[in-house]
């Protein structure tokens, strides 16, 4: 004889404990980490870790530079930002739309589309390429 499934209680529209947690604590860490951010440069600070592959090997991974451009965009210094991690700079337009389309995915069925068009297992591979090939650029030039 199977059990049949445990039966969830209708929604009372409250909100539990452990996602109001979620929902003040997220947007404080958020401005937390750009405060610290904003105010401290990862070049100068002893706060901010320092890359484990750079100091085993003497090459730059393609994640390298990513605090201080960070830190340079927060403070709009753009040029600054782009000279640190190139690929990180183009990447936060992907970043933004991926994180719209997935809050509207349950919305609008385009937006699952997208998802899959541009977050499906053929864009990883590509942008895994993409990381690939920066961090030898990089490396080289």
């Amino acid at each position: 004889m199977q059990e049949s499934p445990p039966k969830v209680p209708p929604s009372t529209g409250k909100i539990s404990g452990k996602r109001l947690l979620v929902y003040i604590s997220l947007p404080v860490l958020v401005l937390a980490m750009i405060f610290i951010y904003t105010t401290f440069n990862p070049a100068e600070s002893e706060l901010f870790p320092k890359c484990i592959f750079r100091r085993l090997t003497g090459l730059e991974c393609p994640g390298c530079g990513s605090q201080r451009a960070i830190h340079h965009l927060l403070n709009g210094e753009i040029g600054a930002a782009w000279k640190m991690n190139q690929l990180l700079i183009i990447s936060i337009p992907y970043i933004i739309l991926g994180y719209t389309v997935s809050l509207l995915q349950k919305r609008y069925s385009w937006a699952l589309a997208v998802r899959k068009r541009l977050y499906g297992v053929v864009a990883i591979w590509i942008v895994f390429g993409v990381v690939i090939c920066f961090a030898v650029w990089r490396n080289l030039w």
